[in-house]
C-alpha cells in the first residue's frame, strides 16, 4: 500500500494514531446500579463485558491509555455497576464506552452475583442505543459456558444487524505463538458455529501488557462510531 502521509508513515499508522487519540479522550461520565438509572442518550454505546478475571478493566485502561479509568483490581468481581465513559470531543462526545459488571466469579455472594448478572443481561438485551459489544475471553481458557450463554443472549441483536461484536482473546502474551494461533483458530470456529448468520462478528488476539492488538482494536471501535474513518477490520 502506498503511503499518502507527508512524513512517510503508512496510512495504517495514521489511522491507528487517530484512533488511539480518540480512545484517549475517554473520561468518566456516570455510574448506575440499575438500567433505569442510566441517563438518556442518543450516542452509540460500546459495551465491554466478560468474565471477572478476563482482563476487562485492564483492556479498557490500555485502550484509553489511562491507568485507572476503569477500576482494575487484583480481586475479580469488583465492578458492580454499569460505568459509562464519554469518548470524543469534550464539548461534543460521539460515543460512550460502557464497562459492565463481570460475571462468573465464584467468591461473590450469590444474591449479589445474580443481581449484577440480571442488570448486565437487561442492558445487553434492552439498551436501545447499544451499537457494539466487546467480549473479553481469556485466550488460555477459550470460551466458557457462561461466555456461550452471553453469545446466546446477544444472538437476536447480532442477527438483526443492530449490534456488532468483537471478541478479544486477552492475555495473549501468556501464550506461545503457536498456542496463540490455535486459540484464534478455535475462537473463529466457535463463532462461526454459534454466531447468528450475517452477524458482524470479529475476533482478535489482545495483550494489555505488550499492547498487541491495541491499535487494531482502537481502529475497529472508532470505525463503528465513525464509519468514514476507514477503520481496519479485525477478523
Amino acid at each position: 500500500m502506498t503511503s499518502t502521509a507527508s512524513d512517510g508513515a503508512s496510512p495504517g499508522t495514521d489511522l491507528a494514531k487517530a484512533a488511539l487519540a480518540w480512545t484517549h479522550t475517554a473520561r468518566f461520565l456516570t455510574t448506575a446500579a440499575q438500567l433505569e438509572q442510566l441517563p438518556p442518550s442518543e450516542l452509540p454505546e460500546i459495551a465491554f463485558v466478560g468474565r471477572s478475571n478476563a482482563g476487562k478493566s485492564t483492556a479498557i485502561n490500555r485502550l484509553a491509555q489511562q491507568k485507572r479509568l476503569a477500576f482494575a483490581s487484583r480481586t475479580p468481581g469488583r465492578t458492580q455497576h454499569i460505568n459509562l465513559f464519554a469518548v470524543g470531543p469534550k464539548d461534543a462526545p460521539d460515543a460512550l464506552f460502557v464497562d459492565l459488571p463481570g460475571y462468573g466469579y465464584a467468591a461473590v455472594e450469590r444474591a449479589a452475583k445474580l443481581r449484577w448478572q440480571e442488570v448486565m443481561a437487561r442492558y445487553l438485551a434492552q439498551r436501545r442505543n447499544l451499537s457494539g459489544v466487546v467480549l473479553m475471553v481469556d485466550s488460555r481458557l477459550g470460551f466458557t459456558d457462561l461466555d456461550l450463554q452471553l453469545l446466546q443472549l446477544l444472538a437476536p441483536r447480532l442477527g438483526g444487524g443492530t449490534v456488532r461484536l468483537l471478541v478479544l482473546l486477552t492475555k495473549a502474551d501468556k501464550l506461545t505463538r503457536s498456542a496463540a494461533a490455535r486459540s484464534l483458530d478455535a475462537a473463529q470456529a466457535l463463532l462461526t458455529q454459534h454466531g447468528p448468520e450475517h452477524a458482524d462478528i470479529g475476533v482478535a488476539l489482545f495483550s494489555a501488557l505488550t499492547r498487541s492488538g491495541v491499535d487494531d482494536v482502537a481502529m475497529q471501535l472508532r470505525g463503528w462510531v465513525r464509519p468514514g474513518a476507514a477503520a481496519q477490520t479485525t477478523t
